[in-house]
C-alpha cells in the first residue's frame, strides 16, 4: 500500500478527536467512511471524509500487517487472566468505572472495557446482549485489541497516541467491528505519568455524541486522582525518585515535587545516580558526548543550568555528584535481576532506558538492562512474561524471543508472526544467533 494521501483527505471538524460534529447524519457518514475504508484497502490512499487522527492510524495498522478481515486473538484465560488482573494497578480503581460508567452502560446498551497499556482487554461487562455480541468478535477479557493487532478502534488506538480517542463506524480498520462506536481515554499512573491502560466504551452510533467522548475522559482523569490517592507520593523515607524507562526526559519526584527534566539534564541524573562518590568533569564529558570537540565549558553551562532546576542542595561539584541518595527505576530493575525476581522485574521494566539518548554511557546501559531482561525472560520460558515483551513496542521485531514464545505458546497468532519475522529478516529457521533488531528501534 502507498502511505500517501490526499490533502484534502481530512475532516474538518472543531476537534478533531470527535468522530461526529452535532447535527450530522450518522447514517450518510457512515457510508461516505465505508467507500473511504474500500478505497484505502484497495489502493492505500486516504479520502474524504476520514479524520486525520484516524488516517494515520490506518497507516500505522496497515505497517503492521494487520488485515482488515482480522479476528482479535485472546492471550489471557481462566486462572492467567485472573492472576494477571488481579496484580494490574487498574485492578484498584474497577469499583469507580463500575460506580460512574457501568450503570450508563447497562442502561444504553453499551459495554464498559478496561485494558492494559498493550491493548489487551481485561475486564468487558456491560448490557448482557450487547456482551454476547461483541463476543462474536472476540472483544472480551484476555484478547488482544491493541492496534498493532487489531487496527483502528478506540481502547488499542487511545493507548498508542496516548489520547481520548472516538472510533465511529468504518473508521474501525477491521470490517467486523465496523457496525460499533467506541470511545476510550488513556489512564497514567499518577507518580511516574506512564500509561497503565485505557478505560472504554462501546456500542452503538449515539457514542458518536461529542459528551461520550469527554465523559469518557473524565472517569479516566477521576481514576487518576484515585490511583494517586491510593499510592504514596514518596517512598517511605524520602529518598528522591528518578523514572527514566520508557521515556526521553526523565521525571525526578522529590520531597512531593514533580521536576520533567530535559533529555540532556535526564542523562546526567541516570549517571549520576549510579555514581553516588561523583564524577569528574572530564568523565562526564566523556560518559556524555560522542564528540570529542565538546568543551569543559558546554558542560559547565549545562551543570549550572540543572543546578538551577534542581536547586543548589541536591548537585554538588568537584566531582559532580548528587548529595543525597536518588532511587531509580533502572536500579530496581537491577536488583530484581540480580536475586531472580525475573516477574518482578518485567514488570518494573516501563521500557528502554532513554530511548533517544546517543549518549555513549547511556545507550551502554540501555543495552545492558533490556539484554539482562531480555536473556532472562528466554530462559524462564514462562510464556505470559515472553509474550508481554514480544508484543511491547520494542520487542516486536525481537526474533529470538518471539521464538522462544513459540516454544511454549505455539499459537497461530505467534506462529504467523515468528514466520513473518523470519522472512522479513531473513534469518533460517535454525538461527539461534543474537537477536535482530531495526535501525532505529530502541533496544
Amino acid at each position: 500500500m502507498s502511505p500517501a494521501a490526499s490533502p484534502a483527505g481530512e475532516a474538518q471538524l472543531t476537534d478533531p478527536w470527535v468522530a461526529l460534529e452535532p447535527g450530522a447524519d450518522p447514517a450518510e457518514h457512515a457510508r461516505m467512511l465505508r467507500r473511504a475504508h474500500e478505497t484505502f484497502t484497495e489502493a492505500g490512499t486516504v479520502t474524504r471524509p476520514v479524520r486525520s487522527v484516524v488516517a494515520e492510524s490506518w497507516r500505522r495498522s496497515a505497517r503492521a500487517g494487520v488485515g482488515p478481515d482480522g479476528t482479535a486473538n485472546v492471550e489471557l484465560a481462566d486462572g492467567d487472566l485472573g492472576a494477571y488482573r488481579a496484580e494490574h494497578p487498574l485492578a484498584r480503581v474497577m469499583p469507580l468505572f463500575r460506580e460512574l460508567l457501568g450503570t450508563f452502560a447497562a442502561d444504553g446498551e453499551h459495554l464498559l472495557a478496561v485494558c492494559d497499556a498493550h491493548g489487551r482487554l481485561l475486564w468487558v461487562e456491560g448490557h448482557s446482549t450487547t456482551r454476547q455480541r461483541a463476543g462474536r468478535m472476540n472483544f472480551v477479557p484476555g484478547a488482544r485489541w491493541a492496534e498493532s493487532a487489531m487496527g483502528t478502534n478506540a481502547p488499542g488506538t487511545a493507548v498508542a497516541v496516548d489520547r481520548p480517542v472516538q472510533v465511529f463506524a468504518a473508521e474501525h480498520f477491521s470490517r467486523r467491528v465496523q457496525p460499533w462506536t467506541c470511545a476510550a481515554a488513556p489512564v497514567h499512573d499518577p507518580r511516574t505519568g506512564r500509561v497503565l491502560g485505557a478505560v472504554d466504551i462501546t456500542g452503538g452510533d449515539g457514542l458518536a455524541h461529542p459528551h461520550s467522548l469527554g465523559f469518557v475522559q473524565a472517569v479516566a482523569r477521576a481514576a487518576e486522582s484515585q490511583l494517586a490517592l491510593l499510592v504514596p507520593e514518596r517512598s517511605p523515607d524520602g529518598t528522591p525518585e528518578l523514572t527514566a524507562l520508557g521515556r526521553d526526559e526523565a521525571q525526578l519526584l522529590v520531597e512531593g515535587r514533580r521536576i520533567r527534566l530535559s533529555r540532556r539534564h535526564s542523562e546526567i541524573l541516570v549517571l549520576l545516580s549510579r555514581h553516588p562518590e561523583g564524577l569528574t568533569g572530564d568523565e562526564l564529558l566523556c560518559a556524555l558526548y560522542e564528540d570529542e570537540s565538546v568543551t569543559p565549558v558546554t558542560l559547565r553551562a549545562e551543570m549550572a543550568r540543572l543546578r538551577r532546576v534542581l536547586g543548589p542542595a541536591l548537585l554538588g561539584s568537584r566531582p559532580y555528584r548528587l548529595t543525597v541518595p536518588v532511587e531509580s527505576d533502572v536500579a530496581v530493575v537491577e536488583r530484581r535481576l540480580e536475586t531472580g525476581a525475573i516477574t518482578a522485574a518485567a514488570k518494573g521494566y516501563g521500557g528502554p532506558l532513554l530511548p533517544g539518548s546517543q549518549a555513549p554511557a547511556v545507550v551502554r546501559l540501555r543495552h545492558r538492562l533490556a539484554d539482562g531482561l531480555r536473556s532472562a525472560l528466554i530462559a524462564r520460558r514462562d510464556p505470559d512474561l515472553l509474550a508481554d515483551w514480544a508484543h511491547a513496542p520494542w520487542g516486536e521485531d525481537d526474533l529470538e524471543v518471539w521464538r522462544a514464545l513459540a516454544t511454549v505458546r505455539p499459537t497461530p497468532a505467534v506462529r504467523s508472526r515468528l514466520a513473518a519475522l523470519e522472512s522479513e529478516l531473513g534469518a533460517p529457521a535454525d538461527w539461534t544467533g543474537v537477536a535482530v533488531r531495526r535501525p532505529g528501534r530502541p533496544s
